[in-house]
Formats: C-alpha cells, structure tokens, sequence
C-alpha cells in the first residue's frame, strides 16, 4: 500500500492520532514525524519536516495545525510541494484533480474528525487528471516574472 507521512503541531495532536489509527488499520505505511503531545511547539519545524521528507520520499503528506493556514503557507515556500489547506470533500478532490496536491492540510479547530476522516478519504482515492491541469501545476513552480 501506499507509503505517507504525516505531521501536526500542539492544536491538531488529537487529531492526528485519530487519522493515524484509521491509516494504519487501513493497511497505510504511514510515518509520523511529531509532534508527540499537547505541549506547546512550533508549527513551522513540523511543516519543514514533512515537506522535506515528502520531497525525499517521493510521497504524500498530511499536515495538521490549529487553522491549517500556519502550516500551508510554510510548506508551500518548498518548490515541488503542493499543500492545500481544505475544509470538505468537494475542495479534497478538486485540489487533487485540478492542483496535484501532495499535501493534505486540515485545520483541527475548524473541522470535526468525523468530516476529517471522510476528507482524508476523499483526498487518497481521487488522481490527478492531465492536460490543463499538468500544465497550470507546472507553472506553479516557474520562475516568477516581475511586473512592472
């Protein structure tokens, strides 16, 4: 099966656990970089982690924080990761379609883990299509030309 990585800060530890155990009986090899607990720790090492070790790993991440957007924003200064900040199914599979997403990012306080868990779902099962879509994910990563 599958190969994934996934990572949280503080806020969204209880969630993690909750996602990891459905993962792990789904037959996932899954590894998990921390964080270990409630204790206060800060998002942006967990969110480098994870997009270095999907880099590596050629792999799929998931990345959890309070509000999701701490996390997004760190992992996307990566060039080649594509982390998507989502709150429902509909987003999950448009950003896989359309965007490629190597990264699934959810917000723990903004989400209950039953919508998590059908988002994660949703999110795995769903490929990216090509054409337009290859070519707008491309274009993500090209150098930026400055107006003016």
């Amino acid at each position: 099966m599958e190969k994934l990585v996934i990572a949280s800060d503080h806020a969204a530890f209880d969630l993690k656990q909750e996602i990891k155990a459905k993962l792990i009986s789904s037959g996932y090899q899954l590894e998990d970089l921390g964080c270990n607990s409630t204790e206060s720790v800060h998002y942006p090492e967990f969110a480098k982690k994870l997009a270095e070790y999907v880099l590596e790993h050629k792999c799929r991440g998931i990345l959890l924080c309070g509000s999701g957007i701490g996390v997004s924003i760190t992992a996307n200064r990566y060039p080649g990761i594509y982390a998507t900040l989502v709150t429902s199914k509909e987003m999950a599979e448009m950003s896989r379609r359309h965007n490629h997403s190597n990264v699934l990012v959810m917000g723990a306080r903004f989400i209950d883990n039953g919508l998590a868990e059908e988002i994660l779902e949703t999110w795995l099962n769903t490929e990216p299509e090509d054409g337009r879509h290859e070519q707008r994910v491309a274009m993500i990563d090209a150098p930026v030309n400055k107006v003016g």
